[in-house]
């Protein structure tokens, strides 16, 4: 059996990039769940109901926005922004049951997240923040790629960076990478796993030299934030060797990026990968953007080939095959442990989880 992780239900989850939904539904599936995302015609807020009309299950996705009504596109039936079913062809009397599941939702940072679980327990406060995505002085290039791969691969990728050594080599990955050693910290309760790993002398690798001119040796600093179940921060900090930046970026001769994942499972084996490259430099620089954006996008269709070719393999193991995990490992074993918990406590009782 190939690789599948459970899915953790209760959890605020990314359905989309703010600038993808407006007035034309839009239909995303989320841990299974057909989902159509539209705006709001008054006040512009985000949608999110189920993606089936009751009549003949045919997709919402497929028709047209009517005012604040969203009309299938098969027989006409007609919805509120809260799923009631307001009008039905051909007679006045509506049926009771005629509703679709409305879904929770929030826009921040740029970022339109959904709660598939029980409305109850939805807490927007409980939502981890990437103000970068869309702060005053950042420049943002962005993207998504479907992956037909289960989604705890893509964690267990990003959380082991040492592959950019061998898989991203020519872009993001020097042989410093792979050879030095991580720190590890795990925040069990609050689902946060921090993975470091400090570079004091390292070869500048052709993403970093092209965009910022930077050609000798240098300091190279990688600290991940995993935010379970879906998002992965990495704070990126370069500058030339003995010019080491500080934490909040304002030597003037080191570089801050952030970068961002949003890990969101569609269905069994199947991802969507949300990726962003975030700077304050060289932020009227036209040509470092457009550099940046094809070559990340490069770096994550890389990810995505060997993503897709790992689940084929894993579907063809044998039954009992053990895998094999080392040092470097320990940051997405964590990711897995805290997982399996937050999908242990969405089954229970809501009383039980609150």
């Amino acid at each position: 059996m190939p690789h599948v992780t459970a899915f953790a239900r209760n959890q605020w989850y990314v359905a989309a990039y703010r600038h993808e939904v407006g007035r034309e539904p839009l239909g995303r599936t989320l841990l299974g769940e057909p989902l159509v995302l539209y705006r709001d015609a008054e006040d512009g807020s985000p949608v999110a109901l189920h993606d089936r009309c009751v009549h003949r299950r045919y997709p919402l996705s497929q028709g047209v926005l009517d005012g604040n009504r969203i009309v299938c596109g098969y027989h006409g039936f007609a919805y509120d922004r809260t799923g009631t079913c307001v009008y039905v062809p051909g007679q006045k009397r509506v049926p009771r049951t005629a509703r679709v599941a409305s879904y929770p939702v929030l826009e921040q940072d740029s970022l339109v997240w959904v709660w598939i679980g029980d409305p109850a327990l939805a807490d927007p406060r409980t939502i981890p923040r990437a103000r970068h995505l869309d702060a005053p002085g950042w420049v943002t290039v962005r993207g998504m790629e479907p992956v037909d791969a289960d989604y705890g691969l893509l964690v267990d990728n990003l959380l082991d960076l040492s592959h950019e050594t061998y898989l991203h080599g020519g872009y993001i990955g020097t042989p410093e990478v792979a050879e030095t050693p991580i720190t590890t910290e795990v925040d069990e309760d609050a689902g946060l796993v921090r993975v470091s790993r400090h570079m004091d002398d390292a070869e500048c690798p052709s993403f970093y030299s092209r965009s910022t001119g930077l050609t000798g040796r240098i300091t190279r600093r990688q600290h991940i934030e995993y935010h379970a179940p879906c998002l992965y921060l990495l704070h990126s900090r370069i500058a030339p060797v003995g010019a080491e930046p500080e934490p909040d970026g304002s030597d003037p001769h080191g570089f801050r990026t952030e970068i961002t994942y949003a890990i969101t499972p569609s269905t069994d084996g199947a991802v969507y990968d949300f990726w962003a490259v975030s700077r304050n430099w060289a932020t009227n620089d036209p040509e470092v953007t457009e550099f940046l954006r094809t070559s990340n996008h490069t770096v994550v269709m890389q990810d995505v080939d060997a993503l897709n070719l790992l689940q084929r393999t894993l579907g063809s193991e044998r039954t009992g095959y053990q895998e094999l995990s080392i040092g470097i490992d320990t940051g997405g074993l964590a990711a897995r442990r805290i997982l399996a918990r937050l999908v242990e406590e969405g089954d229970k009782p809501a009383e039980q989880v609150r």
